[in-house]
């Protein structure tokens, strides 16, 4: 399907405005937000040049976001790291989440990041396959271990 001028893809910067939209997102991606708690995390990323959150938009919808960060670690070059990206159902396997991507790619790098790394939750099939897709390579298998404070 061919997009005109005014639907358009469209990768730029979240803005607090987009709050209730990330949040309606993430309780897709199993993670439910209220607007209020989306504002409250995306005020909480600091330093900010350390975060990222891009959108993807068609007019003023948007359709997508990724959230990527740089966290310096001592037993590795520099890297950045995909946080989370979720498509709206509705609109997946149209681009947006590639397109998102290349703009945390993009991101990373002028941060001097020397590789990006993403965590996908095994029953995430589809998204394993899209990653690998986009060039990345499965290198590793782990457990993730949490503790509630």
């Amino acid at each position: 399907m061919k997009r005109d001028e005014s639907t358009k893809l469209k990768i730029r910067c979240a803005r607090l405005q987009d709050a209730e939209r990330l949040a309606e997102l993430s309780g897709q991606l199993g993670y439910p937000a209220s607007r209020a708690e989306i504002v409250q995390r995306m005020k909480r990323m600091h330093p900010a040049g350390q975060h990222a959150i891009f959108v993807a938009e068609t007019g003023k919808n948007v359709m997508g976001w990724l959230h990527v960060s740089v966290t310096p670690l001592l037993e590795v070059d520099l890297r950045a790291e995909v946080n989370g990206l979720v498509v709206d159902e509705h609109q997946r396997s149209l681009g947006a989440g590639a397109q998102l991507l290349r703009a945390a790619e993009q991101w990373a790098a002028k941060k001097g990041c020397k590789s990006m790394s993403v965590r996908s939750n095994v029953v995430r099939e589809r998204s394993h396959g899209f990653y690998l897709q986009q060039g990345y390579e499965h290198y590793k298998t782990q457990k993730a271990f949490r503790k509630t404070l």
